[in-house]
């Protein structure tokens, strides 16, 4: 049942070249999803990935809004229609209520996955089929280090366009749930660690060491959720998000 229940699903995902998207289409493929388009800006990476799949790889800007839109009616044209929308891409860029420009501001916001949401909600609505979505958002929807301060806004006005999308679009049946992810082993966040920590070779293996599991979320953790929230599974369940971390949010030393 598990291995087949994504078998009637038409899969895009935003975000599915590498890491947790790339993971999550995995996921999908493995529980039956033949149609299934994977969106990112590195061409090279997405073929890639989609030759590995068995899926068709369609390059997106995030920050493009016109360009997020027409990949949505891309994938719908290519596949009959898209029943399926991951939403796992985001800018990471750091900015601090210090520090943070209108610039920056502004593209960390148009990354936040609200038209493409918007698109895949209208498709369904006027196709009349049921359908899912599920967006990747992060623990710092709860607050977020400093240097994370338009980040963590972008992600915070998702969890609520989660909730809001799920309200309007009940009706219709569609259900829109979210993962709030715990820090992740990525290749994102490797770059990440490098480029704005001064991170070396060794960064993985200290971050680890010092979480109570002693690792790090993994893609393959969160995949299985998100396919989960994704299929027949999960039944009526829509408007949530999870927290998928190993730190509480709201807990203290005692």
């Amino acid at each position: 049942m598990t291995e087949a229940q994504h078998r009637d699903t038409a899969a895009l995902v935003i975000g599915g070249t590498q890491g947790l998207g790339l993971a999550i289409a995995a996921q999908l493929r493995a529980e039956g999803c033949t149609r299934l388009v994977v969106a990112g800006r590195d061409a090279g990476r997405g073929q890639a990935a989609a030759k590995v799949l068995g899926a068709a790889f369609m390059p997106v800007d995030l920050a493009d809004t016109g360009a997020v839109i027409a990949l949505v009616d891309r994938a719908a044209e290519a596949m009959g229609r898209v029943d399926a929308l991951v939403t796992a891409g985001a800018l990471t860029d750091r900015g601090s209520i210090l520090d943070t420009t209108p610039d920056l501001w502004d593209r960390v916001m148009a990354a936040n996955a609200f038209f493409a949401l918007q698109r895949f909600a209208q498709r369904a609505v006027e196709g009349g089929y049921p359908a899912s979505a599920v967006n990747i958002l992060s623990m710092v929807v709860h607050c977020g280090q400093s240097f994370l301060a338009p980040y963590s806004a972008s992600k915070a006005a998702l969890a609520n366009v989660t909730r809001n999308a799920a309200n309007a679009l009940a009706k219709h049946r569609i259900r829109v749930n979210g993962i709030n992810c715990g820090w992740m082993d990525t290749p994102g966040e490797d770059a990440t660690q490098r480029r704005f920590h001064g991170a070396g070779d060794d960064w993985l293996a200290k971050a680890e060491a010092a979480q109570p599991f002693g690792m790090l979320v993994k893609p393959d953790h969160v995949a299985g959720l998100a396919a989960y929230m994704l299929g027949p599974r999960s039944g009526v369940m829509t408007g949530a998000i999870v927290d998928f971390d190993q730190n509480v949010s709201g807990a203290y030393p005692e």
